[in-house]
């Protein structure tokens, strides 16, 4: 004979229409039975055992649930405990057939049965714990609280951010939308609403929702990939967060396979996320080098100048670095020189070049292979931004140490002409780089002449102590630009150059930490043939009284310059007129 069964409550026609305790009264009108049926259950007892220590618990919350003042205002309330009853009803069905004596019945299908009803048990109590902790049943209707204004309390924030993120993983499909909308119009009216969102928030639960698979709408996809954007985007803590999470390999992810609209803003979150050292690594270990190339080849241009952005903040890892040859990214990065990329793309792409450029001889070949030379030259004929200028030079500069990049550049009359304009007029950067290549390069007679009106400038540079290396460099191109007669006569009408050129050969003078410079420059003002004037101009400007100090102070190449300088005739000339006056 079958052991009786309990007869349950029906339930109402429709249980999504009753009222919230209605729905809870028989939802632990059940939940009683249960918990005495499971413990008595012959077949497939294993499983019984576990869905009893889930009714166990779900016991305790529905204790905690109806002991929160407001539990019933809440609308999510009216999608999960119709679920839950469903769930339950189904549990009671099967537990009705597994109290048999003997189970007769498929027992795979009933296993099947069990544990889908299991899961579903499980996702209803991880739903209900998760209103709990929000702390939300503990506020009238607090479902549908106002978006803070600007004079809204920390609290309040803190508050509101928990029932977004409440809304987002309990509710439905359009319960999450709107939950998403509010959550990127609070990050779009407060920018420090990031931080607070990313402590109070469950941004791995946001980052979740980024699987192309999980839902079927667009809508929350989009939403979502825009708020992790957002916040990766917004300050360190949020974009560590997004990080830890692991926001970094479903970007990528929608970087590949996602819409314009999506791309466009992973794309920005990758950029931003990359842009931390620390986090750089980790693009080679979920393999978007080829990704982010990809993107620079062919996606929109707010996308490329987003991937070249990454690309530039992962260049300077070893690995990668080699990863980036292997995929072909140096003939992407030039082709995104050219005219089409916006110049905010161009200038993270040249800055990517200088990265590679100056690591070794392998790049520098392969970009003055791809003809990227003649691309960054050509660039710099048509941009003014000093932001896109800067590592453009550099990038040049880096190349020019190869004979043929060095050979190219120096027979370009325009090209040599442009960095006498940047010596002239460019911020320091520009000027330091400029005379650098100027003092490199083999540069002709016709050309030095071209731009000898940059030596009063680079003769300034000079007494510059920062950055570093700059005095060098302004003296090094000096000293080659004065290889030409007519160069060293027009330094030395240059009243200015003469005394600034002077004080700096002063022992007393500390701005030049290196007196060898200014003696350098003296040394080539009067050398080579027909220097007479030139010398006479520098002893009457009191270069000679300076050379004789430095000489004693055993100075690199004073005692050289003095024995130039020095000539009888021009000494007893000076000193006869001074002592006559």
């Amino acid at each position: 004979m079958n052991p009786p069964t309990t007869s349950l409550p029906s339930p109402p026609s429709s249980s999504s229409s009753s009222s919230p305790q209605t729905l809870l009264a028989l939802i632990n009108n059940i939940l009683s039975i249960l918990l005495l049926s499971s413990l008595t259950i012959k077949s497939f007892t294993g499983r019984w055992q576990v869905i009893h220590s889930k009714l166990t618990s779900l016991r305790s919350s529905l204790s905690s649930l109806s002991s929160s003042p407001h539990w019933s205002e809440n609308p999510l309330l009216q999608s999960l405990l119709p679920s839950l009853l469903s769930t339950l009803q189904r549990l009671s069905s099967l537990s009705d057939c597994c109290s048999l004596s003997s189970f007769s019945g498929g027992k795979l299908l009933m296993q099947s049965d069990i544990d889908m009803a299991s899961a579903s048990l499980a996702h209803s109590l991880h739903d209900l714990d998760l209103l709990l902790r929000s702390g939300v049943l503990h506020q009238s209707n607090a479902i549908v609280l106002s978006h803070p204004g600007p004079c809204s309390s920390k609290d309040e924030l803190s508050f509101f951010i928990r029932d977004l993120f409440t809304r987002l993983q309990i509710g439905g499909i359009e319960c999450k939308t709107k939950a998403l909308e509010s959550l990127l119009q609070l990050l779009s009216d407060d920018e420090k609403s990031a931080s607070l969102v990313a402590k109070e928030g469950n941004v791995g639960y946001l980052i979740h929702l980024l699987d192309f698979n999980n839902y079927g709408q667009n809508s929350i996809r989009e939403h979502a990939t825009a708020a992790i954007s957002v916040l990766a985007s917004a300050n360190d803590e949020s974009r560590k967060c997004v990080f830890e999470e692991g926001g970094l390999g479903p970007l990528l992810r929608i970087l590949e396979t996602g819409s314009m609209v999506l791309k466009e803003r992973a794309s920005a979150a990758v950029e931003a996320i990359t842009a931390d050292p620390e986090n750089a690594w980790a693009v080679s270990a979920y393999g978007g080098v080829a990704v982010l190339i990809e993107a620079c080849r062919s996606g929109s241009l707010v996308t490329q100048t987003h991937a070249v952005g990454a690309i530039r903040n992962v260049a300077n890892v070893e690995d990668i670095k080699n990863s980036l040859a292997e995929e072909g990214a140096v003939p992407v990065l030039i082709q995104v020189l050219g005219s089409g990329a916006t110049s905010s793309a161009q200038e993270k792409a040249a800055t990517c070049l200088a990265i590679l450029a100056s690591s070794g001889e392998y790049f520098r070949a392969l970009i003055v292979q791809q003809r990227g030379l003649q691309r960054l030259m050509h660039l710099m004929q048509e941009v003014s931004n000093s932001d896109t200028l800067e590592p453009v030079l550099r990038a040049i500069s880096s190349l020019s140490g190869l004979d043929p990049s060095a050979r190219l550049l120096s027979s370009s009359t325009t090209f040599i002409i442009q960095l006498g304009e940047f010596v002239k007029h460019g911020n320091v950067v520009l000027q330091q780089i400029s005379a650098s290549l100027l003092a490199s390069l083999s540069i002709s007679d016709g050309n030095k002449r071209a731009i000898g009106g940059c030596m009063g400038s680079l003769v300034k540079l000079m007494e510059s102590p920062k950055p570093v290396g700059l005095q060098e460099s302004a003296a090094e191109a000096l000293v080659s630009l004065l290889t030409v007669r007519s160069n060293r006569k027009e330094l030395v009408r240059d009243e200015k150059s003469v005394m600034r050129l002077v004080q700096m050969l002063d022992p007393k003078n500390e701005a030049v930490y290196s007196k060898k410079f200014p003696v350098m420059v003296v040394a080539a003002t009067v050398g080579g043939g027909s220097s007479h004037g030139c010398r006479k101009r520098l002893v009457a400007a009191g270069a000679h009284h300076h050379l004789q100090r430095l000489a004693e102070m055993k100075v690199a190449g004073a005692h050289k310059a003095l024995q130039r300088l020095s000539g009888n005739r021009i000494i007893n000339t000076i000193l006869g007129r001074t002592w006559r006056e």
